[in-house]
């Protein structure tokens, strides 16, 4: 099984720069849809509501999508994005707990697993002297070292800060809203929707100057006869 495992892009990369995006962000964007139409999933598709409520369909859909994406980018691009594959174990792990189980917990749970095995594996990574976030992002850019350095320390913060948000969040909702478990799930898809990704998206914006300010020549690819 081949990952990435340079940060230097791939040939196949540097040909698919958005299909590599879209197949990261994908499987995200469906649980998104699927939190706010659950309902109307269910409806359309009657045999989504065997998975169970809003939640169970979004989840089930989202196992489903990172298990398509993984094996296009497998397919396409030759190997396997790292951390969307380890992602994905979690998701299909607590994702099948949680509809075996009927317990909403795995999917709230879920994101702050996720997060906080991200953040500490990209500042474990600086501990050993590797970069790890430009695996993730080689097909975007090219940073010298210094600048993946200082990346990979400020996103393995903000990924152990999101899973502290997301425990505040969840958490936080369950007991401002009891005995109401709805509202309580309801307000925390909406902060998964409005909060976590304009947050991320916010964090990623104040990271351009550092982008800017280390970004290297990419080496002009080779062609063979």
């Amino acid at each position: 099984m081949k990952f990435e495992s340079d940060t230097t892009p791939t040939p196949a990369d540097r040909h698919h720069p958005m299909l590599k995006l879209s197949l990261e962000l994908g499987p995200l964007l469906v649980f998104f849809f699927a939190n706010l139409r659950g309902e109307w999933l269910a409806a359309t598709f009657p045999v989504l509501s065997t998975l169970g409520g809003p939640l169970f369909i979004a989840s089930g859909l989202f196992m489903a999508a990172t298990v398509i994406s993984l094996v296009v980018s497998k397919v396409v691009l030759g190997h396997l994005p790292m951390m969307p594959f380890i992602s994905g174990i979690v998701v299909i792990v607590f994702g099948g707990l949680g509809i075996y189980l009927q317990d909403e917990l795995f999917f709230k749970m879920k994101p702050t697993i996720i997060n906080t095995l991200f953040g500490v594996v990209l500042l474990g990574g600086l501990v050993f002297g590797k970069s790890l976030l430009g695996y993730v992002f080689n097909a975007a850019f090219q940073l010298d070292d210094e600048g993946w350095h200082k990346l990979t320390l400020r996103w393995g913060v903000f990924f152990l800060f999101l899973a502290v948000l997301n425990e505040i969040v969840w958490r936080g909702a369950n007991a401002y809203y009891l005995p109401d478990a709805k509202a309580a799930d309801d307000f925390w898809v909406a902060f998964k929707v409005w909060g976590t990704m304009p947050i991320t998206l916010i964090f990623t914006m104040f990271q351009m100057p550092i982008i800017m300010k280390h970004s290297i020549e990419q080496p002009p690819e080779e062609t063979g006869k």
